[in-house]
């Protein structure tokens, strides 16, 4: 069963980021581009940003070198949350930060445990 657990815990942690990138992806993108450039981060490097939460979505999911994969979504997510959510007068902005930092917490947590017997991982170990 823990096997399992470990695939339900990446699918939850990488969907996360796979959904946001796909989203940010056609009608998303204007507002997207245009909200990172009212905050200070230049709306071109929104591809880089979508490639990094699809990529590093997928890669989290299928336990495919989720070490690395899961390092820098957690930098992401708290670079984002530094960013785009330290308004903590308005409390629906500190629980968007509380919430990117918890992920990246989750992240730290399967860097240093690895993504389990249920992935790509696993199988390419000799």
């Amino acid at each position: 069963m823990n096997n399992v657990i470990e695939f339900v815990g990446r699918l939850f942690l990488g969907h996360i980021f796979l959904l946001s990138g796909i989203t940010k992806i056609g009608d998303a993108y204007a507002g997207t581009a245009g909200y990172m450039d009212s905050m200070g981060v230049p709306g071109g490097l929104l591809p880089l940003v979508i490639a990094l939460e699809i990529i590093g979505g997928l890669m989290v999911i299928v336990g495919f070198k989720v070490k690395w994969a899961a390092y820098a979504l957690a930098g992401f997510s708290i670079m984002a949350a530094i960013i785009f959510h330290a308004n903590f007068a308005d409390q629906m902005q500190m629980i968007l930060f509380m919430k990117n930092f918890t992920i990246a917490g989750g992240l730290l947590l399967l860097s240093v445990h690895g993504a389990g017997v249920l992935s790509i991982d696993n199988k390419l170990k000799v």
